[in-house]
């Protein structure tokens, strides 16, 4: 008896058992842009130095749009009712974006600019690993109809940020070889909506949701060889993903 209960209790559909489900998925995630990043942001500073001889800046060249990228995530989804689900989930990014100096390059006889000389090149790196707490509303609570949603809730974000390559003292001229190292957690808001969509039935479906992300991380600033002493890791993600009730 108690065995014939509990393959009538399996074979319940998730509209009857409103439990949990799983979901995993990619994404495009497109950071702040150069107007809009916090004060402070290392990025925008190194794009934005003065010129050490007149005519001759002392910035990087590079485009903060490349730190786009494909973040990868998995979230654990529970609904309490058939309106409300609360959702922990976890990502993974990186990217790098190559850099030079704007106007100075390594010459026999420094300072020089280009065209004399070779570029000085540096790599950056940004590596996110955001772990979310999340509350979905679906005005429409049926699960075997296309669903969509509003929600938000607040991401806490282990960063890590490199710059490795040549550089030059802007006092001396000379260039020398480092790397500098920024690493952290970083806390902010999350805003997000988007569409479920289910495959035959309420067990299966597949998803598409748009998020974006509040967050700034430190660097340490000038003591750790950063031009700015924070990173901002806002952006907004385009994800999308497939997801299994049970």
């Amino acid at each position: 008896m108690s065995l014939a209960l509990l393959f009538a209790a399996v074979a319940l559909p998730a509209s009857a058992q409103i439990v949990q489900s799983v979901s995993f998925g990619a994404g495009f995630f497109q950071p702040r842009g150069f107007d809009r990043r916090v004060d402070g942001d290392t990025l925008v500073a190194n794009l934005t130095q003065p010129d050490v001889l007149p005519g001759v800046s002392g910035s990087l060249s590079f485009d903060i749009g490349e730190f786009r990228g494909m973040p990868l995530f998995g979230e654990w989804n529970l609904a309490i009712n058939k309106n409300i689900e609360f959702s922990a989930g976890l990502s993974y990014f990186t990217n790098k974006v190559d850099s030079v100096y704007l106007d100075l390059v390594n010459c026999p006889l420094p300072p020089c600019a280009p065209p004399g000389g070779t570029e000085i090149e540096q790599e950056l790196r940004l590596t996110m690993i955001p772990i979310s707490g999340l509350v979905r509303f679906f005005p429409n609570g049926d699960p075997t109809r296309i669903q969509p949603y509003v929600g938000g809730g607040i991401a806490i974000i282990p960063f890590r940020y490199t710059e490795t390559g040549d550089f030059v003292d802007t006092t001396t001229f000379d260039v020398f070889n480092a790397k500098y190292t920024a690493k952290g957690t970083a806390f902010g808001p999350v805003i997000l909506g988007g569409v479920r969509f289910p495959l035959g039935g309420d067990v299966y479906g597949l998803t598409v949701e748009g998020k974006y992300q509040f967050a700034n991380g430190k660097t340490g600033g000038a003591n750790a060889g950063f031009l700015g002493d924070k990173i901002d890791l806002s952006g907004g993600t385009i994800q999308g993903g497939f997801l299994i009730r049970f």
